[in-house]
């Protein structure tokens, strides 16, 4: 349908008569009145327009570089809503941000009882896959909890590109799961420190292949189509009706990252989380699944642990620090949730594989966003 000056002015009209606080026409897109989103002002959520128009000059200034959209949510509405490069309707490659999607399909196909949890092994999931290299019994122990926390004991890390299991060399080859389920298992030297020496008692090491593999863990469980099954169960109750996936050369879709979607579907995401796993009063996944996600289940660094594929860490505005779970990806894409403030906030990016990228993403967050609140 067609949104009209006339159409959206009645939804602006319907909406004060409800006695939502609006913002100014034209500071948000007319859609996402149809799309779920209650919407209101920045002054109406207690942050400072002020501050808000100073991050948009700095980065229009090139202080920050190639930032493509900036959208915030607090208490539920959404409150700030910017696009540096496209519109409303473009679709942003946020690289690896979507990795997190494939951890919560797992547990919308764990809420349905497809799988049984996160214990469940792997290869009970992919029988077929038969011609394995380097064959050891240890494999047959991985969990889908390994692959969602990147700490299974296959030799597989994409920031070393030495490593066997680096994403780069599975891009080389044809079927990526079974690239995955024949690397070899991981050794570690004297001076590297062993799972069971580690807090949660895990090794860190970021695996794309791992997460490639959770989809056809999902395809086999679920008898769906990775595309299908999240349209269905999670992009359909979220009116996100908009999505394009990346699939693999065996046709799989490539859960790994490059999942293309809306900034303000991206920033549903995060506010499902922030909301216990509901959306407009509806339960679209567990509580429960949603608590175990965004705990601690292995140590990265001294700042920072990770959950079920989401980042774990706190962002400070220099007078408090703010316990933060988020989704991230090349180019300094983050979708962060902040409990504590009850805000989301999604910012999107094309620095794919600059230095810095990640840095100047979470200035924004710590030198504009935090510091924009009144209250």
């Amino acid at each position: 349908m067609r949104i009209t000056p006339l159409v959206a002015t009645l939804f602006f009209l319907l909406l004060s008569i409800n006695h939502c606080v609006i913002a100014a026409p034209g500071q948000f897109s007319e859609i996402d009145i149809l799309r779920g989103w209650s919407i209101t002002d920045a002054a109406g959520a207690g942050l400072s327009r002020t501050r808000l128009h100073q991050m948009e000059a700095a980065v229009r200034s090139g202080e920050f570089t190639k930032i493509t959209s900036i959208l915030i949510a607090r208490d539920g509405k959404l409150v700030y809503e910017h696009y540096f490069d496209g519109d409303f309707g473009t679709l942003r490659n946020t690289r690896s941000a979507t990795k997190t999607v494939a951890g919560i399909l797992v547990g919308l196909a764990i809420d349905r009882k497809f799988i049984g949890d996160a214990q469940s092994t792997v290869m009970s999931f992919l029988p077929h896959i038969t011609t394995v290299n380097h064959a050891d019994p240890r494999k047959e122990k991985i969990t889908i909890e390994d692959f969602l926390t990147m700490s299974s004991l296959l030799e597989c890390d994409d920031w070393n590109q030495f490593s066997s299991g680096n994403e780069e060399r599975m891009y080389l080859v044809e079927n990526y799961v079974q690239f995955t389920l024949g690397l070899p298992i991981k050794g570690f030297p004297a001076w590297a420190t062993k799972p069971e020496d580690s807090p949660y008692k895990r090794s860190f090491s970021y695996c794309t292949a791992g997460v490639v593999t959770l989809g056809a863990v999902l395809e086999q469980a679920t008898k769906t189509k990775v595309a299908e099954f999240a349209q269905r169960n999670l992009f359909d109750p979220l009116e996100i009706k908009s999505v394009e996936w990346q699939y693999t050369p065996t046709g799989l879709a490539m859960t790994g990252g490059g999942l293309n979607m809306r900034s303000a579907d991206l920033l549903k995401l995060a506010q499902l989380y922030l909301n216990a796993g509901q959306w407009q009063g509806k339960q679209i996944i567990s509580s429960e699944w949603v608590k175990t996600s965004t705990s601690a289940h292995v140590q990265i660094d001294d700042e920072m642990t990770y959950g079920y594929l989401w980042w774990l860490k706190s962002f400070s505005d220099n007078k408090k620090d703010y316990n933060a779970f988020y989704m991230s990806g090349n180019g300094g894409n983050k979708v962060v949730a902040l409990p504590d403030l009850n805000m989301a906030i999604v910012i999107t990016s094309t620095n794919y594989n600059t230095r810095g990228m990640h840095e100047q993403t979470d200035r924004l967050i710590t030198e504009y966003i935090l510091p924009s609140r009144v209250n």
